[in-house]
């Protein structure tokens, strides 16, 4: 439905001391978009322009490389580079290949590059020149994540289920699907709920959050599946044509007692029932913003809720 989460720990926080042609200057942080001074040196073997960054890695974009420079001339500069970089006792080297300098990646394949990923209009290799241990590189996307929206009217006890129209089984289950990047998990659970039933509902809380590897729908990557509670601000049902076959209002006893049920849709239900007779403060997994050790950065810190003296 949507796009993989990219769940990972690739290279960034780049110290950014690009080297090229002799002077200081100004460049964005291709990961991090502030503005740093980098340090510029001439390296009369290698023409390139590249990034460090902190685990004595480099990354290179081709796009800096004219159009009009042949494979043969990209294989002179690519053996320049790798022997600066090599004699600087670099890591590894991460090559980033617009779609329109793809001619150059058999070149780097033949100097030991492999596909990372490609994710839009370009290509990320990566070669590992550490021949003293095995590559520490990380994987690209090791995770998806999906967000469900649990919209719960506590006035009449009743929640929003669909059925998922491709599925071969049908099955109860709570309007959702996977988030985009960047996207905040509040935002995806409101976003699907509207995607698939019309109804705008507004985001409480975190209930559960279910880990699932070797899905046969993640595409090969692992799963993680969040659900939210959510309150409706709309009740009446507009169903999405091309992915829901069925979509109403369900009360959560009915729905505990339904054959056509999971086990994660039924422990749902008994979450929201407690919730409603004890308090949802007693299930709901909040959030709070703190400041990130990255300065100007800020993330999301989702726990219970902490008694007063502790918090």
């Amino acid at each position: 439905m949507k796009s993989l989460i990219r769940l990972m720990t690739w290279p960034h926080q780049q110290k950014l001391l690009s080297r090229t042609l002799g002077l200081q200057k100004t460049a964005s942080c291709r990961h991090c978009s502030q503005q740093q001074t980098i340090e510029a040196r001439h390296f009369k073997q290698n023409p390139l322009t590249f990034t460090e960054d902190k685990f004595n890695g480099v990354t290179v974009d081709l796009a800096q490389i004219p159009v009009e420079k042949s494979e043969y001339d990209f294989q002179n500069i690519l053996e320049d580079a790798l022997l600066e970089w090599k004699s600087l006792g670099k890591r590894a080297v991460w090559l980033k290949v617009p779609i329109q300098q793809g001619r150059f990646i058999p070149v780097a394949a033949r100097k030991g590059f492999t596909f990372h990923h490609a994710e839009g209009d370009s290509a990320m290799l990566t070669l590992w020149m550490d021949n003293t241990t095995e590559s520490r590189l990380p994987r690209y996307a090791t995770h998806q994540v999906g967000v469900a929206g649990f919209v719960l009217n506590e006035k009449t006890g009743e929640v929003v289920v669909v059925m998922d129209k491709h599925r071969k089984r049908p099955l109860w289950k709570f309007p959702g699907g996977l988030s985009d990047l960047g996207e905040d998990i509040e935002n995806t659970a409101e976003r699907e709920v509207f995607e698939e039933t019309g109804i705008r509902a507004k985001y409480q809380s975190i209930l559960t959050m279910r880990q699932h590897h070797d899905h046969p729908s993640a595409f090969g990557r692992s799963d993680i599946y969040i659900i939210c509670r959510l309150s409706p601000e709309t009740y009446d049902l507009h169903p999405c044509s091309t992915e829901i076959s069925a979509c109403q209002w369900m009360h959560v006893k009915e729905l505990l007692s339904h054959e056509d049920t999971s086990s994660l849709t039924k422990t749902l239900c008994k979450l929201a029932l407690y919730g409603l007779e004890e308090g949802f403060d007693k299930v709901d997994i909040s959030s709070e913003i703190h400041e990130s050790i990255y300065q100007g950065y800020q993330f999301k810190l989702f726990h219970r809720p902490l008694p007063k003296k502790w918090s």
